[in-house]
């Protein structure tokens, strides 16, 4: 745990979300259960996940869910800043762990990363059949919107964005 460390909640042993890096054995493997989940559902061509490296640049900030008592990786997620916007990278949760709000927390916790950066509008790009993670941003307010950052439609690609603080 770090400076940048915070809780989620008040409770004691309540998860801790703190900025981390990407290649700690723990959050490696959480990517690793992203990558074989679009392995499964998307041809090659469609996946375009950030690897370690790109991932430890200076324009990124990577956050870990942990479990308090136990300090269990849950779940990570990152953002990308751009000139005009952050974008939302790597986001999971470790399967076990799902149903109990992290993925929000998660995302609340980047969304402040963004804010707090000065980048006011948050990009995503997810896939169609992650039905999951559409819901999860949806109900967080996130809407569908044109492909960015050089992205072209394609038909496994859902592209959505919030202006945060509206």
């Amino acid at each position: 745990m770090n400076a940048d460390s915070f809780l989620l909640a008040a409770p004691p042993g309540a998860p801790v979300l703190a900025t981390e890096r990407p290649d700690q054995a723990e959050v490696r493997a959480l990517m690793g259960t992203l990558d074989a989940l679009e392995r499964s559902l998307y041809p090659e061509s469609a996946q375009h996940l950030p690897g370690v490296a790109e991932l430890q640049r200076p324009e990124v900030r990577l956050l870990v869910l942990r479990d308090a008592p136990q300090g269990q990786a849950l779940g990570c997620g990152a953002i990308r800043l751009r000139e005009d916007c952050a974008e939302l990278l790597r986001m999971v949760v470790q399967p076990q762990a799902r149903g109990r709000g992290l993925g929000a927390a998660l995302v609340a916790g980047l969304e402040r990363q963004a804010v707090l950066a000065g980048r006011p509008l948050l990009r995503l790009e997810t896939g169609v059949r992650q039905r999951a993670a559409i819901r999860l941003y949806e109900r967080l307010g996130y809407r569908r919107c044109a492909p960015f950052a050089g992205a072209r439609p394609s038909p496994f690609g859902v592209f959505m964005e919030k202006l945060l603080g509206a």
